[in-house]
């Protein structure tokens, strides 16, 4: 008998462990499965929320992305479209019985908008643009009228012998977009009714992100309109009465760059972001939340004093303070500052980054989110409380077992204190020394956060101890600690990346003859600076990066970069050469290293990875050349995406796992 319980007991516990799959780590692979939800908005009777889900299909190599609907409750989650050509801008009509969206499905030249009925049924096409480029669209608060971003249309003719490009412009490149032509943008009414569209605005500048005041009487939106826009970062905030022939009034007249404006409930106030600094060129800066009258004037400043960067301002439904992201050490936060006077009282926070956030009609808020074990979904926020809305992404976490990821700090040579991030794969046994590769982000104004990586997860899986640090330069701490590298590229944030990397070695967490390095656009660049540095790192890939500086004036997108910061090359070649010192010096360099870049990127051209891969191939260290074709400074296509990661593990392991 107790042989037959004994039996029976292990059986059922073989059955029990047969049903639950053993967890296994990250792998390539897994780009096919990672979905992104993006844009949500919620009804007029906040009962449902829209948003775009985007999807990889990997026979056909290429990311889709879809209109989805859940409803406020949590309860249900509808598809609502199932198009191959792929869908986005998802907007509720006033009235709340249509949702409307962009897309070119069908065989269409361009986007057009189309009309869903909620009910049910197939959706229609509801414009018919024969010219332009439609960018971006609003409905008007009555639901009669439609606000369109049109950009006019490059040469499209089909002639077998194209066309030469003439370039005119101070700016005349920019990734994904490629060279820039005198192409303008301007905003357009359409009817519902009539179809009819009638043009807001005209003449040689552009205007963009129309925002409807609540009596749908005028529309706020953005334009430079100083004598030449190429050579500046401004954008101010106009407003306009929403009829042909209006005459458009200047709101904001900060020579910096005004954005992101947002009507009061009430229609007297507009609150927008402004940058710090109010020079011709704004990189190393934090945007300050601000209000002012409808009608111009002298603007509040509600976050001068925070000394972090604020973002997506949408007022609170009493009119009376305005909810907020604010950026800080490794995190995004949501914040609630009070109109009359700025106090700050902080919402919801913690180690995770929040994305969006928007207002349900009930004065509560939905927000995007992500942590470190959790890539983005969407949030109910009910006061201090937070309810998950959406679960796309538990499909892609179920067989995974993700790297365990803490914060810690180090301090550099200099005694600058700096905030990093930690990765070690699942199964690291305590107290084992790693392979450990730090991992640099670009930017250099961005930081590394709380939020789910997928690219260091991805080298953690692979068995490393990865390490993001947030080097000066990065946002996040402080204007002051971003501004400080200004045209003094590649020294401080040495030391900041060597300070980190000290810190592993000496708490027993990596070691020292296993260290590696990489990263993409401005950590490429980093990687560059670092290795020309210092010789301890056994291997290295730079992604997008450049070491030539000079090399670069005119073939990529940063002319006001250079002539604001750096000046003219023929009037300042001694600060072009100080910069460029791992090419000049590439006889210094003896770490084994990958060079990766995009065909198509005009953000960090392929010279710039060319030449060092040139200069260690003649020099006869090891090296190798990635170029991948049609891709921009960001990868679009999914294999690519897969081929990057396969081609970091394979580099690194065999220089880090002999």
């Amino acid at each position: 008998m107790k042989q037959t319980l004994l039996f029976l007991l292990l059986v059922s516990t073989t059955s029990l462990f047969a049903q639950t799959p053993a967890k296994r780590p990250l792998k390539p692979s897994d780009v096919y499965r990672l979905q992104s939800l993006s844009d949500p908005q919620i009804s007029p009777d906040g009962n449902w929320v829209a948003y775009t889900l985007s999807s990889v299909d990997s026979v056909k190599n290429k990311r889709n992305a879809d209109i989805w609907m859940n409803s406020w409750d949590g309860k249900e989650s509808i598809q609502l479209t199932h198009s191959s050509d792929g869908e986005s801008q998802p907007r509720w009509s006033p009235d709340g019985k249509y949702l409307s969206f962009t897309s070119s499905r069908g065989g269409l030249s361009g986007s057009q908008i189309w009309l869903m009925d909620r009910r049910g049924g197939e959706a229609k096409q509801l414009t018919d643009l024969k010219k332009g480029d439609l960018n971006e669209y609003a409905w008007s608060p009555d639901g009669k009228k439609i606000a369109l971003v049109i950009s006019s249309q490059a040469d499209t003719s089909k002639s077998k012998t194209p066309k030469p490009i003439v370039i005119d412009r101070y700016q005349f490149k920019q990734d994904v977009e490629g060279y820039l032509t005198k192409k303008t943008t301007h905003l357009y009414l359409y009817d519902i009714t009539t179809k009819k569209i009638d043009t807001l605005t005209k003449g040689i500048y552009d205007e963009t992100s129309p925002k409807w005041s609540p009596d749908g009487t005028q529309i706020a939106f953005l334009s430079n309109r100083t004598p030449d826009p190429d050579r500046n970062d401004n954008t101010d905030i106009w407003v306009i009465d929403a009829k042909p022939n209006a005459q458009m009034k200047q709101i904001t007249t900060w020579t910096g760059r005004d954005n992101a404006a947002e009507w009061s409930p009430d229609g007297k106030q507009i609150a927008y972001l402004r940058t710090t600094s109010s020079e011709n060129y704004i990189m190393y800066d934090q945007s300050i939340l601000c209000v002012i009258s409808k009608d111009g004037g002298e603007p509040k400043l509600l976050t001068k004093t925070l000394d972090r960067p604020v973002g997506t301002p949408r007022w609170a439904k009493d009119g009376l303070s305005i909810n907020a992201i604010v950026t800080d050490d490794r995190t995004r936060y949501i914040a609630q500052f009070a109109v009359v006077d700025g106090k700050m009282t902080k919402v919801l926070g913690g180690n995770r980054t929040f994305n969006t956030i928007e207002r349900h009609p009930s004065g509560n808020f939905l927000a995007t989110m992500s942590d470190s074990q959790t890539p983005t979904e969407i949030y109910v926020l009910d006061g201090g409380n937070i309810r998950r809305l959406t679960k796309h992404q538990e499909a892609f976490l179920a067989p995974l077992s993700l790297a365990t990821v803490e914060g810690f700090s180090s301090k550099s040579k200099d005694g600058e204190t700096v905030s990093n991030i930690l990765y070690k794969p699942a199964n690291a046994i305590k107290g084992e020394k790693l392979p450990a590769i730090m991992f640099i982000h670009g930017g250099p104004v961005a930081q590394d956060e709380f939020n789910f990586d997928m690219s260091r997860q991805m080298l953690a899986a692979a068995g490393y101890a990865v390490v993001a640090v947030n080097y000066r330069g990065s946002n996040g701490r402080g204007l002051d600690f971003c501004k400080i590298i200004s045209a003094d590229w590649g020294n401080k944030e040495v030391l900041d990346i060597l300070g980190a990397t000290d810190y592993l070695v000496q708490n027993g967490i990596a070691d020292p003859e296993k260290l590696g390095i990489g990263g993409w656009s401005y950590g490429g660049i980093l990687t560059n600076y670092t290795i020309a540095s210092d010789t301890r790192f056994k291997v290295a890939s730079s992604g997008a990066g450049v070491s030539l500086i000079s090399s670069l004036y005119g073939v990529d997108q940063y002319i006001l970069q250079y002539d604001n910061e750096l000046g003219a090359p023929w009037k300042n070649f001694d600060k072009y050469i100080a910069l460029s010192y791992p090419f000049l010096k590439a006889d210094r360099i003896k770490t084994p290293t990958q060079f990766m870049v995009g065909e198509s990127d005009f953000n960090v051209p392929s010279p710039g990875s060319e030449q060092m891969y040139q200069a260690l191939r003649s020099l006869g260290t090891p090296t190798e050349l990635i170029i991948y074709p049609g891709q921009f400074h960001g990868f679009t296509n999914p294999s690519f995406q897969k081929d990057r990661f396969e081609r970091y593990i394979s580099w690194f392991n065999k220089y880090l796992k002999k």
